[in-house]
């Protein structure tokens, strides 16, 4: 299994901005081209008051003005490298405060309109990434997930939408926190019960579920992944496998991940009949040009493992 997709994080809000211009981003579209990336995600258009493109609805809530409009330049740059463009939704960072995700809502549903208004014209628009990350059951979530998935395909013509869920495992704690595991997680039965009643009520507006990969330890991963499959197979959904690229197993927070891990976790995907392999992400954790040398030699033996595979 091969990586093919990656999320873009801009507004990199708890990993350090490398602060590219036109020309670095343009020759990281190029080396993904050569590992055999064909989909760039977006993984959200702005966090709180940082935006990634001249929002006339956004400034007036009070975000600032970009200096750059990085939706236009991506657009661009995928429209030329013939990859598709998946546009993450705003995230206000009030359910992240509050744990309610109907927030959500009531702002992008401007976005959403604003956005196809300005950008829909580009070749490369192929789909919408509903940016609100959940784990278990969320107060608003069924909803909030219904409705923008729903709102972005009208607007669209029926794009696909997509989310990348976490599971509640020992390393899923806060970027923040001083601490890698915890001791208070998701059985595979409770994790089974609560996303099929998720799935239930969002299959009419979501085409893909791509859970993170990384919150859980690496001989736990393939009983995950399998039922994630299946469920995703009842409710007719696509499923892809964010595997990450960085490494949740140190203090440090974050840094590139060892390949041993990362092919690991594609091994798991494969054998789990999984459709698609993205990651998070490329420009940081996998480039030859990230402020991490690590990155650098991790691209180099990703590169190795496509040239022994194929």
């Amino acid at each position: 299994m091969f990586i093919t997709g990656t999320f873009i994080d801009e507004i990199s809000h708890d990993i350090p901005h490398q602060n590219w211009g036109a020309k670095e981003w343009e020759l990281d579209f190029m080396y993904m081209a050569a590992m055999g990336i064909d989909t760039v995600i977006m993984i959200r258009s702005g966090y709180r008051k940082f935006i990634t493109y001249p929002s006339a609805y956004l400034m007036k809530q009070g975000c600032f003005t970009p200096p750059v409009d990085l939706v236009e330049l991506f657009l661009t740059l995928a429209d030329k490298y013939g990859m598709h463009f998946y546009f993450g939704l705003y995230d206000s960072g009030e359910y992240w405060d509050t744990g309610d995700m109907n927030h959500e809502v009531n702002h992008n549903k401007f976005v959403i309109d604003e956005v196809w208004q300005q950008y829909g014209h580009h070749r490369s628009f192929k789909g919408w990434y509903l940016s609100m990350e959940l784990s278990r059951k969320t107060k608003g979530a069924i909803e909030a997930i219904s409705a923008l998935g729903n709102q972005c395909k009208a607007v669209s013509g029926g794009l696909p939408t997509f989310i990348s869920p976490w599971i509640d495992g020992k390393k899923a704690v806060m970027a923040a926190s001083g601490v890698i595991t915890k001791e208070q997680t998701v059985s595979l039965q409770e994790h089974e019960a609560e996303w099929n009643e998720i799935f239930q009520g969002i299959q009419s507006s979501v085409d893909a579920i791509a859970f993170q990969d990384g919150h859980v330890d690496y001989h736990e991963l393939y009983d995950y992944l399998i039922i994630n499959k299946q469920l995703a197979d009842k409710y007719n959904l696509q499923s892809w496998t964010n595997c990450e690229s960085f490494d949740r197993d140190m203090p440090i927070k974050f840094l590139p991940i060892k390949f041993e891990k990362l092919k690991l976790k594609l091994d798991a995907a494969k054998r789990a009949g999984y459709d698609k392999a993205i990651t998070f992400e490329f420009s940081h954790f996998m480039s030859p040009q990230s402020m991490y040398p690590s990155a650098h030699h991790l691209y180099n033996r990703y590169m190795d493992f496509l040239k022994e595979e194929h």
